[in-house]
């Protein structure tokens, strides 16, 4: 096995080596660069880890990085939301409830009164005149009226939290071709999910939103935050966690970016997209080796706006694609960590929150109950609509004609965010929700959206116990 064929087999997955990569693998015996191709030939196009078995236990199991070169079409947009509309639908048609699911087409043709069952994706809203809410639901077969009356006020206080373009499925009474509602259903995550806990004592840390390279770039706090992880001015009561801490998980926005909203380039200090990743990967170099970082993308960073954004490219950030420590994956992605014999490990699933702001504005149930201050609650209604922008507008995306990447498919353990500069901690189901803090003061920009930053705090899970800590520095 040459390094050549190596390196074509990584260049068809469309894998850039850099020239420090190259050195690596021309440094590989005939046996490791077999070990390395079989990887590649499986699936794993990740050569940080491909390179450093140090990083095995940080296994990447989605991580979104399609080109899409063709302009998208009206048929592009139809298959992706009956992509959206099947993997739903399919998890829906599991709930006992909804065994004797219908097509809204058969339900509509039906002439008489009778209990019905169906699943469908929200077509439109509307409170009536009478204060009754009517949502139109949409398969591929047809519309359909539902009607959640207001003298069943449980069940509309549910249906008030409901968003254009969601997946539920509904149980009601059909009259002429109008449903009143009895039951409303979620695709949600199951109840009884089991809370796994590493058999040894392990630590990660969680920020998001570094923001290098703006005017309010919290330098002195980011490097203090640093240093601790250096183990300097450590105090007794954290030298557990510091000594122990394997993870270190950055969940969007490393840099303030260019050009991200008008105005932009009068907050900045580092002008220059690249210079900006220099500085930050000068940080990254600073941290231990031993603790593995794993890097998504978020809304200032380079590349596409759209999601799911791909992992940060080494035609931006090279440096970055240098550290054997350092796995980037794409904004939404899955990753488990901490796999060992007779333990599974811990299934992290990132996404950065862009589409949290809409949820904030348009979800009574969130805004009334800490709107940006309470990124949990955000975090629980995406979990519930298996989903992490399921309005139309909440988020720009990408129609993927062939799936939905923004459907969270498997039930995590962890589900990490941040965006909005705020610290959340809960848990849902025995999922453990973080958002990340931020290292950026407020700008103009932030005020105007509402935003009430709380910077420089580091939330850090024990896997041992699940327990969770929130430093601040």
């Amino acid at each position: 096995m040459s390094v050549q064929e190596v390196v074509s087999s990584l260049v068809k997955q469309d894998v850039l080596v850099t020239a420090k990569q190259l050195q690596q693998l021309q440094a590989r015996t005939d046996q490791e660069l077999q070990l390395i191709e079989k990887r590649i030939l499986q699936g794993q196009t990740n050569l940080q880890t491909l390179l450093h078995p140090s990083t095995s236990n940080v296994r990447v199991k989605f991580s979104y990085n399609k080109k899409h070169i063709k302009k998208k079409e009206v048929a592009d947009f139809v298959s992706y939301f009956n992509h959206r509309y099947k993997a739903l639908s399919s998890i829906l048609r599991r709930r006992q409830e909804l065994q004797d699911v219908l097509s809204l087409s058969r339900i509509a043709a039906k002439n008489k009164s009778e209990k019905v069952a169906m699943i469908g994706m929200i077509n439109d809203i509307r409170e009536t005149k009478n204060g009754h809410l009517l949502v139109t639901l949409e398969d591929p077969t047809g519309l359909l009226r539902i009607i959640f009356m207001k003298n069943k006020q449980p069940l509309l206080d549910q249906a008030k939290d409901l968003v254009p373009d969601e997946v539920i499925g509904v149980r009601g009474t059909n009259k002429e071709n109008v449903v009143f509602a009895d039951q409303l259903f979620w695709p949600d995550v199951p109840i009884n999910k089991e809370l796994k806990k590493s058999p040894d004592v392990a630590y990660s840390a969680f920020i998001s939103d570094v923001h290098v390279g703006s005017k309010e770039f919290l330098k002195e706090k980011f490097e203090r935050f640093i240093s601790w992880l250096n183990k300097e001015e450590v105090s007794e009561e954290h030298k557990e966690i510091v000594d122990n801490l394997q993870y270190l998980f950055i969940s969007g926005d490393l840099v303030a970016g260019v050009g991200v909203y008008p105005g932009q380039e009068e907050e900045l200090t580092i002008p220059s997209i690249y210079d900006q990743y220099e500085q930050f990967a000068q940080y990254i170099r600073k941290i231990p080796e031993h603790i593995h970082i794993i890097i998504c993308p978020g809304n200032h960073d380079a590349g596409r706006l759209s999601e799911p954004q791909p992992p940060i490219s080494v035609e931006v950030a090279p440096s970055l694609h240098e550290f054997s420590n350092v796995t980037l994956v794409s904004n939404p992605s899955l990753v488990t960590i901490h796999e060992q014999p007779g333990f599974p490990g811990f299934d992290m699933f990132i996404y950065h929150g862009y589409s949290f702001s809409y949820y904030v504005a348009n979800v009574d149930s969130i805004r009334n109950n800490g709107g940006y201050h309470r990124a949990d609650l955000i975090m629980q209604f995406l979990l519930k609509r298996r989903h992490v922008c399921p309005a139309h507008t909440s988020s720009l995306y990408v129609p993927d004609n062939t799936e939905d990447p923004l459907v969270i498919t498997t039930v995590p353990d962890f589900f990490i965010s941040g965006d909005i500069h705020y610290t959340s901690v809960g848990n849902y189901n025995n999922i453990t929700l973080i958002c990340g803090s931020c290292w950026e003061g407020i700008t103009a920009f932030q005020i105007k959206l509402g935003h009430d930053p709380e910077p420089a705090r580091v939330p850090i899970v024990n896997l041992h116990t699940r327990e969770v800590t929130i430093l601040e520095f």
